[in-house]
């Protein structure tokens, strides 16, 4: 790079993992922010969309606000109601693929089966397998981004005796589309999100649902401005898409929301107390029994497992179609689950909601240049940086990694802060000779510590099962952030560059070039941009800025009792 200006570009190739929406959001930055980069998403399902993609079970939806769930730059005026269907979430993404021309830049039905680093060139070569033509092919780059996902990897719960069972077995991440349960006795396993929304979706459908619950969950019933479930207007629709900044204004109430909810998760704090006391009594005016009230409200703190809307569901279990099987399953039997006090309960059809794989392993092997398999590495525990990098693996990212803000306030945007970084990091390799970027074993080990500490102050520490912390009740918690997500996007905002072990392919400096910059080679570019009349730069050092929420915002309490209309109005 010696006889080149500063900041001259090399050529890259990056390779993405997934087209779900971290995925997709990748390659709209990469498209949006670098020249001379070329890059290939390869996604493993016949359509884009990921989990969205996938998960199409009755009632299937979001838990988060659908105003809530798009990119901070990409609004959607359509939106049917607070909660969108997986449907319509797909064909967000869908959209924005188009929208973003991404078409070219994805193949789908192609698996990413392997990966292994060339410390030698600095490259990851990567094995693909083209399900169309059931073939391998292979494909390199310089940098190499998981996009996944997390809730992906879905599996059978571990009972005794499950394939015996006779009926039809399925599991909600695998709905088939000509599932027929209509007049059938239907089993429903688990009341995490997708039992509580499968349950009042299937009922008018089935002669008799028996629900087996292992253990209680905090059920969303009201109380959260802007979170109560209800449809949108064909007015309010017409409106959103007809005047942006109304919507501007309502999507940044709702997110000003989601983020006020943070300290929900800190124990013993003003707003947990508050919630929960809300939560309980909520759910006990909705199920007025005290043995469902025994066996539904948990002991441990709203949060500590992931909160969902329960559009339906108290009014489903209280149906008189519905059997409540509180306990655990000792085996499936041919007919149907039998419990551990002997009884047997049949059924003619089984669902299994019982969660994915939330290890955070590769569904591949990821070997690095010390020969080893990432899978191995975190075989006991995932270990990330920040949920984006790890050691021991140099030029290789994750969105959505272990300890990612997932359950911490926004999902979306801790996704859009982590694809910015990956960007910066990219800018530097492509720009500075650099040859691998690489975390250091302190570094992880000090965050993880951190990590552990901060934990121990908040909901999720409780004795709850949880796949925060890798279906576990007392394991560590390896899902989620220790802060909120703005907390999270302020972290990202500035690398940490003493965290990283950074190579060059030459002399650290060989990028300086020839002693100009890109910009003095350009014949009609304004060398004099930066004089000006005042100072109108960016704070740089540590003075303090903020800005003022509008009252629209802030009028709208998380705890108000104002009735919806009023709320509304405000907006």
């Amino acid at each position: 790079m010696a006889g080149n200006p500063l900041n001259t570009n090399r050529p890259l190739r990056i390779i993405i993992v997934g087209a779900g929406a971290s995925g997709l959001l990748m390659g709209y930055k990469l498209q949006r922010n670098f020249d001379d980069l070329d890059f290939q998403i390869y996604e493993k399902n016949p359509d884009v969309g990921g989990t969205w993609y996938e998960n199409r079970y009755p009632g299937c939806a979001c838990d988060n606000p659908s105003h809530t769930y798009v990119w901070s730059f990409d609004p959607n005026p359509k939106w049917s109601s607070t909660y969108a269907s997986s449907t319509e979430i797909f064909e967000y993404f869908k959209r924005f693929q188009f929208r973003s021309n991404l078409g070219e830049k994805t193949k789908v039905s192609h698996q990413v089966v392997g990966a292994k680093w060339d410390d030698w060139a600095g490259k990851w070569n990567v094995e693909i397998k083209d399900v169309a033509r059931n073939v391998v092919v292979n494909d390199s780059c310089d940098v190499f981004v998981n996009a996944g996902g997390i809730l992906n990897a879905w599996k059978w719960p571990a009972i005794p005796g499950l394939h015996d069972f006779k009926g039809k077995l399925v599991h909600s991440a695998a709905w088939e589309k000509d599932l027929d349960i209509r007049g059938k006795h239907v089993g429903l396993i688990g009341n995490g999100s997708s039992g509580i929304q499968i349950l009042p979706a299937i009922l008018p459908q089935v002669s008799e649902c028996t629900t087996f619950i292992r253990e209680p969950s905090w059920v969303a019933l009201s109380g959260v401005a802007g979170f109560e479930p209800r449809k949108f207007s064909q007015e309010e629709k017409e409106k959103f898409a007809r005047n942006p900044n109304h919507l501007l204004r309502f999507r940044r109430s709702l997110e000003h929301n989601t983020n006020k909810i943070f300290p929900i998760f800190l124990a013993n704090s003003t707003a947990q107390q508050q919630s929960r006391e809300l939560f309980r009594s909520s759910m006990q005016d909705a199920l007025k029994d005290p043995a469902l009230e025994e066996q539904l409200i948990p002991k441990w703190d709203v949060g500590c497992r992931r909160l969902t809307p329960g559009v339906g569901y108290i009014e489903a279990l209280k149906d008189q179609k519905t059997k409540v099987v509180y306990g655990e399953i000792a085996r499936v039997s041919p007919n149907g689950c039998i419990m551990e006090d002997g009884n047997e309960y049949p059924v003619d059809v089984l669902v299994c909601a019982t969660g994915f794989d939330t290890t955070f392993k590769p569904r591949f092997p990821l070997i690095g240049p010390h020969g080893r398999e990432l899978a191995d590495d975190w075989k006991d525990e995932p270990r990330s940086y920040m949920g984006v990098t790890t050691h021991g693996y140099p030029n290789y990212y994750m969105l959505l990694g272990p300890n990612s803000p997932i359950g911490n306030g926004p999902v979306l945007i801790g996704i859009e802060a982590q694809a910015d970084y990956v960007c910066k990091h990219i800018k530097k390799i492509q720009q500075q000779g650099v040859k691998s970027i690489e975390v250091t074993k302190d570094a992880v080990d000090e965050f993880i510590e951190f990590k552990d500490r901060f934990m121990k102050g908040t909901v999720w520490e409780q004795d709850c099962r949880s796949w925060y912390k890798g279906n576990t009740a007392d394991g560590k918690i390896v899902a989620l952030w220790p802060g909120s997500t703005i907390h999270y996007v302020e972290a990202l905002q500035n690398i940490r560059w003493e965290d990283y072990k950074i190579r060059c392919y030459g002399n650290r400096f060989d990028y300086f070039g020839n002693g100009m910059t890109k910009i003095e080679m350009i014949p009609d570019a304004d060398l004099a941009h930066y004089v000006r009349n005042e100072d109108d730069a960016p704070i740089i050092g540590s003075k303090f800025t903020y800005v003022k929420a509008p009252p629209e915002q802030t009028s709208m309490n998380v705890f108000d009792t104002d009735s919806r209309d009023d709320k509304m109005a405000k907006l």
